[in-house]
Order: structure tokens, then sequence, then C-alpha cells
């Protein structure tokens, strides 16, 4: 029996879904809501940028129908991203080391304590059946040669026992005989390999798009971030990196490949990052029609 697609967008709070998608004059609180009965998921990316307080995460949970998934996006400082230190919680930035323009230097103990802290906060999501997965969107720059796979073991403890989806952005993980370590690596590790959606092209920060990886029986996950080659290589901003209309023909093509990972676990989670305008809602609300999925609201009123 084929495993259960989840389609949702990167945020459902993006600048540009707030100016283009949601209805007029909608209140910020009134937004996710709103979103929810559309999409059955979403990814947080606001924890990206700080951890998020379980406040606001108890929120989140009454705001959502019963089944609707959250993914939460990892600190940027966990995936080696330059992090400043006012993006750490206030009582976790005595005594931590910076390096220049104030960025963080992730320690041992930092990463320990950091994953810890989002796992803390993020509690109410796990309580209440919501939490999907945690999503390691790892910097281009860790790449083979300068950094080994098992360097992110200890984050993945901190983590346990959630699970955990790691997006690499590096094409060195993947090529040649390499491929086999880095998906073994996955595996052997229960994590699930973040598949993608990518624009055209070989370059280091571009991943295959034609890797379709299952490395846990439980989950499966695919990002779309575009086609826009240049852009994704050279744009200054979120919405130039990632500008991109999905073309039917595209849909169509990526329904394909999300059916296949299907056959392979119980669920996929299918994250349209392609943020420019109301690109990526659309273009998920299309894809769904396209699998044939009845909008969330109306799933959940026939369960």
């Amino acid at each position: 029996m084929a495993g259960k697609i989840l389609v949702g967008t990167s945020s459902w709070a993006d600048p540009g879904f707030v100016k283009e998608w949601y209805p007029p004059k909608l209140a910020a609180r009134d937004r996710l809501p709103w979103y929810a009965e559309r999409f059955e998921a979403v990814e947080l990316n606001s924890s990206f940028y700080a951890v998020p307080d379980r406040t606001t995460v108890h929120r989140w949970v009454d705001d959502t129908p019963d089944r609707f998934v959250f993914d939460i996006k990892l600190h940027r400082a966990l995936s080696r991203h330059a992090a400043p230190l006012d993006s750490l919680p206030p009582d976790m930035r005595d005594g931590v080391e910076t390096a220049g323009r104030g960025r963080v230097r992730l320690s041992p103990e930092l990463e320990t304590a950091l994953a810890e802290r989002i796992v803390e906060e993020t509690a109410p999501l796990a309580e209440a059946g919501k939490l999907g997965a945690y999503l390691l969107q790892l910097t281009p720059a860790f790449g083979p040669g300068r950094h080994e796979l098992e360097e992110l073991d200890r984050v993945l403890a901190a983590l346990a026992p959630h699970r955990v989806a790691v997006e690499l952005r590096h094409r060195g993980w993947v090529r040649d005989k390499r491929r086999e370590r880095t998906l073994g690596w996955f595996a052997e590790r229960g994590v699930a390999f973040v598949c993608v959606d990518a624009p055209p092209g070989d370059q280091l920060p571009i991943m295959p798009s034609e890797l379709d990886a299952v490395t846990r029986e439980d989950l499966a996950y695919l990002r779309l971030h575009g086609r826009n080659t240049e852009g994704y290589l050279k744009g200054r901003s979120v919405a130039e990196r990632f500008a991109w209309r999905y073309a039917d023909e595209e849909l169509e093509e990526i329904a394909g490949r999300v059916r296949g990972m299907a056959e392979h676990a119980a669920e996929v989670h299918v994250a349209f990052n392609n943020n420019r305008g109301d690109d990526a809602p659309t273009a998920a609300q299309r894809f769904r029609a396209l699998l044939g999925q009845a909008p969330a609201g109306e799933e959940q009123l026939s369960l």
C-alpha cells in the first residue's frame, strides 16, 4: 500500500504569501488557521532564525486541526550557517565564542544545548501528534573533504527519538562512489534524506533532482526549489534564488517521483520552496489537485 503524501509550503508567513496569497486585510493571527484549511503540512521557517517559545507553539497547536503536521527547520547555527549571537535564546548567549561580525562559533556544548532547547520548546507539537520531523538544511559550505557526515551525530543524538530529515547542499556528497557511502550513513542513522527538485546544472551547490532516495521506512522528504539556475546560484534574496512558477507538465513529472517515493515510505512530505509572491502556495494547491487530494478542510470533515 502506498504511503500518505503530505503537501505544504516552506513557511506560512513568507512576505510574498502575505502580500499576494492571503485575503486582503487578513490579521496575522488568522493566517495559520487559514493556511491549515488548505494544506495538511507546513515547514516552520522562523525556527531557522530563532528558537520559538512554548507559548507560541501551544497557540500553533490550537490554531490547526487534528492531523496537521509541522516540520521544524533547525536553527541556522546547527546547520552550519552564519548565526549572530542574538539569534540564540538570551540565557544561552553568555560565554559563547564568536568569530568575525559576531557570528557564533558552534562548540559541542552549544550544539547539544541548542538542539535540546528546540526539542523542549517545540514539545507541544510532539505531544499533540503534530510534529513531523526536524529539518536540518545544511549550508553549501558543508562539503566532503572539509567535513564528514559523522560531525552531525551529536545533533542527531540530541534530537532523538524524533524523526530528522537532512538536506545536503553540496553535490560532492552524492558524486560517484561517495553516493553509496552517503546514503549508507543516512540509512544507518535512520535519517530521512531530503530529495529536491532543483534547477538544472552540475554546479556544487545544486543537488541532483534525479536522486529520489528513501532512507527510512516511515518518512521520505522532497523539497521543491524551482528551476531557475541563474537565480539559484546568483540571487541575493530568497525571492531571487527560488523564483519559479511550475508548469503543469513539471508538476506531473514531480507527481510521478512522489508516487514512486510513496511506494517505499509510509509518509512523503512535499514542501514547495519556490518562494516568490504566491508561487509556492499556488503550485502546492495545483499539485494537491493533481494528486487527487481534496482541500485539507474537506478531508478533516470526512474523517
